[in-house]
């Protein structure tokens, strides 16, 4: 997982509330199990109204989405994260997030930003013309106009999308305390290791 850090750049400008997983990756778009490629239907029903904010060239490749309440609601498909990163989003502003969909986007490298609404609604008028910040270490949204937001965000997952640790990685940090462990069981537990009948046969 790439580590995240600040992320700084043009925001798309969404605001839409209850952006469910469907309308972030329709179902049709889901017979693959890779990661590459979704940023193609990434939105797709929201990118065939002309004049969308996904396609206009002010916002190609921003790294940002400013969103409404409640994002991320309906299945619990991860595929939406995989979609969102492949067309170069890595965090996401909005007033709320289902549950399920932070963890998702947490599990895969994207920063999910909760603020109040007003706030939301500031950054979303300054990021029609402009580029704003989040800094993670800070934990802090900042424009070029002075504002300055705070947010909160989980000290584990604020460690890990730092650290750029998935799962994979937090198991191997603790690599010296699994060996350590192992061969205290070798010492003490022995028969754990001795072959069953089974396997002998």
């Amino acid at each position: 997982m790439q580590a995240v850090s600040t992320i700084e750049g043009r925001a798309i400008p969404l605001g839409l509330k209850n952006i469910d997983t469907d309308v972030i990756i329709p179902a049709h778009w889901l017979k693959t199990v890779s990661r590459e490629g979704l940023g193609k239907g990434a939105f797709e029903t929201i990118r065939a109204t002309p004049g969308n904010p996904f396609d206009l060239e002010d916002f190609a490749n921003a790294p940002i989405l400013i969103a409404g309440d409640n994002f991320g609601c309906g299945s619990s498909r991860e595929h939406a994260a995989w979609a969102m990163l492949d067309m170069g989003l890595t965090a996401v502003i909005a007033p709320s997030f289902s549950d399920i969909f932070a963890g998702n986007a947490f599990k895969n490298g994207i920063l999910a930003v909760e603020l109040p609404q007003e706030q939301v609604d500031r950054l979303l008028e300054v990021a029609k013309d402009h580029p704003i910040a989040i800094d993670l270490e800070n934990q802090v949204v900042t424009t070029p106009f002075q504002d300055r937001f705070e947010f909160q965000v989980d000290p584990f997952r604020k460690r890990c999308l730092l650290e750029g640790l998935d799962e994979i990685g937090l198991t191997l940090g603790s690599e010296s305390a699994v060996t350590k462990h192992e061969q205290m069981r070798e010492g003490t537990l022995p028969w754990l290791d001795k072959p069953s009948r089974r396997d002998a046969a």
